[in-house]
């Protein structure tokens, strides 16, 4: 909660620079997924957790490590999402 705090305070501080506003396609693509679930970018986490655990005991190794990847960037995406959603974009 602190890291969505420290970030929502960095935004409200851009946000008041007019020369830095987001483009067309950053903006349409904040409004689409502003409209997912922020769960959904967890429940894909953690997914991909499960999912590269089964290959990884079925001595799938390097397809284990390409899917277990997939994690940090789903987490990731769910904090934008979450950002996006309490403070909106421009």
């Amino acid at each position: 909660m602190l890291i969505i705090q420290t970030l929502s305070v960095m935004a409200k501080q851009k946000n008041d620079n007019p020369e830095h506003t987001e483009g067309p396609v950053a903006t349409a693509i904040e409004e689409q997924t502003a409209k997912l679930p922020s769960d959904l970018f967890l429940w894909a986490a953690l997914g991909s957790m499960g999912v590269s655990l089964y290959l990884q005991s079925t001595n799938k190794r390097d397809r284990s490590l390409f899917v277990g990847q997939w994690a940090a960037p789903f987490l990731l995406l769910g904090l934008y999402n979450k950002l996006v959603k309490l403070e909106g974009h421009d």
